[in-house]
């Protein structure tokens, strides 16, 4: 993922899906790096996807949600044939365990602060 300050996804009009990685990686990443940042150029490209919002504890405990309007969206993208590549690449080489869950939005608000 980008080195771009976090600011989060805007809320977004329900309902949408969300699709919440959850990962611990390995200590060995070589490729990993080039790897995120293709699929977050290729996910950009699915109709229906709205954004990703992505944390790392120091721990190495990393989250990403990715939004998408519908389930067809998602499971575009889960179907990708680049991004299958890279599933398969993880579980080989980069992660020691994930999860994912998806799940679907009937509430969504946000908060900025007028001194943010």
């Amino acid at each position: 993922m980008s080195d771009h300050l976090p600011v989060p996804v805007a809320a977004h009009e329900p309902p949408y899906y969300v699709a919440v990685f959850t990962s611990v990686r390995k200590e060995e990443e070589a490729g990993y790096g080039e790897a995120a940042e293709r699929m977050e150029e290729l996910v950009q490209q699915i109709p229906g996807y709205l954004g990703m919002d992505f944390a790392r504890s120091p721990g190495g405990l990393a989250i990403t949600v990715g939004y998408f309007r519908d389930e067809d969206a998602i499971k575009e993208w889960g179907a990708h044939a680049e991004h299958r590549a890279a599933q398969r690449r993880g579980r080989a080489d980069w992660y020691e365990r994930y999860t994912l869950h998806i799940a679907k939005v009937e509430r969504s608000h946000g908060f900025e602060s007028a001194d943010g």
